[in-house]
């Protein structure tokens, strides 16, 4: 398919609007991305014609839902290039996909004086619960380094490695500064010590073609709502080896083969992580959105997102005064920048008042912004609906604000 931006900002209902008699510019997709009418349409017309529980029931609207709900999970399998849909876990989002495998991997492998390894750069969803983990299990929590660029110090990383690392959890993309870590080589390097490897991919899947064979993680998290996908799902993909030995995260209906007063036994995959009723709309969206993208090409994404990228660098590092936070060689997608001495909070209402939607503050990234001795940044962030011209737009709203603050 012909990537024609016009036809694409058509297919995003939301995009049409106008903000304070201004047309919306929305560049806060990191946070969470507009949704195209496809998207918005297979979740109505779940609930329209589909609506039923599923797995459970003998009836017409129940077997069909339960259809659509398993396709879904086969064609986010063949999406990220998993070996088997039963590796496909449906979760709330990413935190609850990092949250599952703290509790349910570290209740399992995890013990006392063991080490986890997570990096400087990372959302507090992959910082607290193993933080929560190490206090229940007084192990250890270490911390990967990084650079003024915002890049990983990979030596450091290495020497962090050693027998008692039982895990390393790390972001592929960071959702402040941008910095595409080179996962790969890391996952490489812990399996040579026999160390699993979680990434966190809430901000790689929207931005990068993602084949978690071809990258050998172990586990692999993401969110519905940063991928054009509706709120409130996700993914968990881990490797059957791993999902076979965790005990079930949480215990009620789905997640069961037999229950008595005596015993319970817990079911196959992957519902043995699937309590309760799912969120199939969610699920159904989710799946048309990965068709949607499949239908623009992921490499026509990545090709557009970059020439993006690279025009809002140039044209914002010609503004004085203005102060880039992460500069690695490898990004994607996401400038963190401050404007002189002015507060992020206050730039970024003015530029809002101007219809443009940017981000500030620590981006529930603190430690990284700690160590960059700042309190937080503005942030826009990119997705292949945006154009050239709103990133013009966004340039007259940091003018505007060096004007009002002299």
């Amino acid at each position: 398919m012909e990537f024609d931006i016009n036809k694409i900002r058509q297919d995003f209902p939301i995009l049409q609007q106008k903000i304070y008699g201004k047309p919306l510019v929305y560049l806060d997709n990191a946070a969470t991305t507009q949704k195209p009418k496809v998207v918005i349409d297979t979740v109505s017309k779940y609930y329209y014609e589909e609506n039923a529980n599923i797995h459970r029931g003998v009836h017409y609207l129940s077997n069909k839902a339960t259809e659509s709900f398993e396709i879904a999970r086969k064609n986010i399998q063949k999406y990220i290039n998993a070996e088997n849909s039963h590796e496909i876990i449906f979760t709330k989002g990413t935190t609850d996909s990092i949250n599952l495998v703290a509790s349910s991997f570290g209740k399992k492998f995890i013990s006392k004086d063991d080490e986890i390894l997570i990096s400087v750069m990372e959302h507090h969803s992959n910082i607290v619960p193993w933080q929560i983990l190490c206090e229940e299990k007084k192990a250890k929590l270490r911390v990967i380094p990084i650079n003024e660029k915002g890049e990983i110090i990979f030596d450091v990383f290495e020497k962090l490695l050693n027998e008692k690392t039982k895990l390393v959890a790390i972001t592929h993309v960071s959702n402040a500064l941008g910095t595409i870590n080179p996962v790969k080589e890391i996952i490489s390097k812990a399996h040579k010590k026999n160390i699993p490897v979680l990434i966190d991919g809430a901000q790689s899947i929207p931005h990068l073609k993602v084949d978690v064979k071809e990258l050998d993680c172990d586990f692999y998290c993401f969110s519905g709502h940063k991928v054009y996908a509706p709120m409130g799902v996700g993914v968990l993909y881990g490797k059957e080896k791993f999902l076979e030995e965790m005990p079930p995260y949480q215990s009620g209906g789905e997640m069961i083969k037999n229950v008595t007063f005596e015993k319970t036994t817990f079911n196959e995959l992957p519902f043995k992580f699937e309590a309760g009723t799912p969120n199939v709309g969610g699920v159904l969206g989710l799946s048309a959105a990965f068709d949607y993208l499949n239908k623009i090409g992921r490499e026509n994404i990545e090709v557009y997102e970059n020439e993006l990228l690279n025009y809002a660098t140039e044209e914002l590092q010609k503004i004085n005064g203005l102060r880039f936070i992460g500069t690695a060689k490898h990004k994607t997608s996401v400038i963190s920048f401050l404007i002189g001495d002015i507060h992020p909070y206050d730039a970024g209402i003015i530029i809002d008042k101007m219809g443009v939607a940017i981000r500030t503050g620590h981006h529930c990234a603190q430690p990284v912004l700690d160590w960059f001795k700042i309190p937080g940044t503005i942030r826009a962030s990119f997705a292949f609906y945006n154009t050239k011209d709103e990133i013009d737009r966004l340039i007259e709203a940091i003018l505007q604000v060096i004007k009002m603050f002299g």
